[in-house]
């Protein structure tokens, strides 16, 4: 009786503590304190394996975000949009998040 207790405080625990994220973080600029480089997108994607176990779930759109940024070479994202697309497979769900917008290069 006890280890089932422990055993599902344990899992309540591990549940909880899977469904936390890292919040994507956009911040607003004036014209003046950036140059636009062009624009770009960045694609990341998750995993719920068992539909249960994240893999790379919760940091997917910073994933994405980072790539978008990255790919032009950029300091930041302005003017963004956030688009999710899943699929399904016997033992998992994916879901795939794709972040585009116009990268902008901060002015010193």
């Amino acid at each position: 009786m006890k280890f089932t207790r422990i055993a599902a405080a344990l899992l309540a625990t591990v549940a909880i503590a899977g469904c936390t994220g890292t919040p994507m973080k956009t911040r607003s600029y004036t014209p003046d304190q950036y140059t636009v480089i062009g624009h770009s997108e960045g694609k990341a994607t998750g995993i719920m394996l068992f539909n249960v176990i994240p893999i790379q779930q919760n940091t997917r759109f910073i994933r994405a975000q980072n790539a978008a940024i990255q790919a032009k070479g950029g300091d930041a994202l302005i003017n963004t949009q956030v688009q999710e697309k899943w699929f399904w497979a016997w033992v998992l769900n994916g879901y795939t998040t794709t972040v585009s917008g116009d990268v902008i290069k901060l002015n010193k």
